[in-house]
């Protein structure tokens, strides 16, 4: 977790993202983690009511250049307050006027922010939606419709149209191969089948799934997971004109448990108080939950009152190494006999995956041939994005160079980042769980076996 503000910019710090990559205590957590993703929330403070700079452009597009030279990536979420005044209304704790911008200036500062989250693109695990309301969390808004009791208690036709704009607005300024998190997954719905949409409409399909349409992009970070029978509105219908806010919970998590499969997912806990659900196994059931809901990532910073009880229930380590993908070498299956160069050669590879959720960021499977300093490297057809939770099987026929020179030749699964920018870095190549099997200066994986090439 990270935070700055436009009013007091504090920049990213190479050395302390370096830092986060090693073994680290928790903020406030009774654990150690590693941690490859920070989460950076941008407070556009003072840009209410006009355009962002261009000093606030240029030190945004710093940060991003920070996080590629640590070795990270960065889950940004813009917002123009992240503070909370109490008074006389009814929800008492916080109180309107809540302090964010109206949709033209949102949607102006979009436009700003384009060109920066383009250029940007490979070190972007995904975007949050944010802009909307306190915190960026599309709630306590003064302009998207309060749902609140502080306000008109459900949202209306104009304020789903309103939502929908700004996220097509931000699909739009992302390249087509990242995603962008909204808050509930109601707003998935209704962005995509209108502000009728009931709360069991059709989540994706797997001919769907990473296809780069914009249903196939929408993702979900439930900043109070596994907090309450709804995780506090998350798994809410939220009304329209035509009809009133009500619970949807049933309908809603399943609509979650299935189109969460294809997508990025995270947040973080917010309240001890849903005891012992939130609990490690078999006393709660929080390994379950996080296994059927596909979470590939949560905020080691809050709430580790939630957190540290699965350190004292003896689950976390479990829950560190499953979140998001975890990928095993099972075996590889190679001719144990010379193989003519320029001939087809079989592969079969087979991976196991004992995460939560599979890679939601596309990248290429390369298959290389290593003899001495000579390499020959070779992409795969399987689809990375589609190493689901499971036995995966990987089986191919590689054409070989007929230039390739006889001998020995040993075999590494690679699997790198897209970008040609990152690509060549160790830092953003997948690491398969097995011991023994990872070069750090080249992020191959060793299989441990060899072809032999005449």
């Amino acid at each position: 977790y990270s935070e700055t503000s436009a009013d007091d910019y504090t920049p990213l710090d190479v050395n302390e993202l370096k830092q986060q990559r090693e073994l680290q205590q928790a903020s406030d957590g009774n654990y150690k983690i590693y941690s490859t993703l920070t989460f950076r929330y941008f407070i556009l403070k003072g840009f209410t009511d006009k355009p962002l700079s261009a000093e606030l452009l240029e030190k945004i597009t710093n940060d991003f250049s920070i996080a590629r030279s640590a070795g990270v990536k960065l889950i940004p979420r813009f917002a123009y307050t992240n503070t909370t005044h109490a008074g006389n209304c009814p929800e008492s704790f916080v109180c309107p006027l809540y302090g964010d911008a109206p949709k033209e200036i949102v949607l102006n500062h979009i436009s700003q922010l384009k060109p920066v989250l383009q250029e940007n693109a490979d070190v972007i695990a995904v975007l949050q939606m944010g802009f909307i309301g306190i915190w960026g969390e599309n709630y306590y808004t003064d302009y998207f419709g309060d749902a609140s009791s502080n306000g008109q208690g459900k949202l209306l036709d104009e304020n789903w149209n309103d939502r929908s704009e700004v996220l097509e607005a931000l699909l739009n300024a992302l390249p087509a191969d990242r995603m962008v998190q909204i808050r509930y997954p109601q707003f998935k719905q209704r962005f995509v089948y209108g502000v009728n949409a009931p709360t069991d409409a059709e989540p994706l399909s797997d001919a769907e799934a990473f296809s780069k349409t914009d249903k196939a992009r929408i993702g979900l970070h439930n900043d109070c997971f596994i907090s309450g029978p709804d995780d506090v509105g998350t798994y809410a219908d939220y009304g329209n004109s035509s009809s009133d806010r009500g619970g949807a919970t049933a309908s809603l998590r399943s609509f979650s448990e299935n189109d969460n499969r294809y997508v990025a997912v995270g947040g973080e806990t917010c309240d001890d108080a849903y005891s012992p659900e939130n609990n490690c196994e078999n006393a709660g059931m929080i390994q379950t939950e996080l296994n059927r809901m596909h979470y590939s990532y949560l905020n080691s910073a809050y709430n580790n009152q939630v957190n540290n009880l699965w350190v004292s229930g003896g689950c976390m380590e479990e829950i560190k190494k499953n979140l998001g993908y975890r990928l095993v070498l099972v075996n590889s299956i190679f001719p144990k006999q010379p193989v003519k160069a320029g001939m087809q050669l079989p592969v079969i590879i087979n991976v196991k995956n004992v995460g939560y959720a599979s890679p939601f960021n596309p990248r290429t499977a390369k298959l290389v041939f290593k003899k001495d300093a000579e390499e020959y490297v070779y992409d795969l057809q399987s689809n990375v994005q589609k190493w689901f939770t499971g036995n995966i099987t990987i089986e191919e026929r590689i054409l070989t160079d007929e230039n390739m020179p006889a001998g020995k030749y040993d075999l590494f699964l690679y699997l790198p980042d897209q970008y040609q920018s990152i690509g060549n870095k160790p830092e953003y190549a997948i690491r398969l769980a097995n011991d023994g099997l990872w070069d750090g200066t080249t992020g191959y994986n060793n299989l441990k076996t060899s072809v032999t090439i005449n």
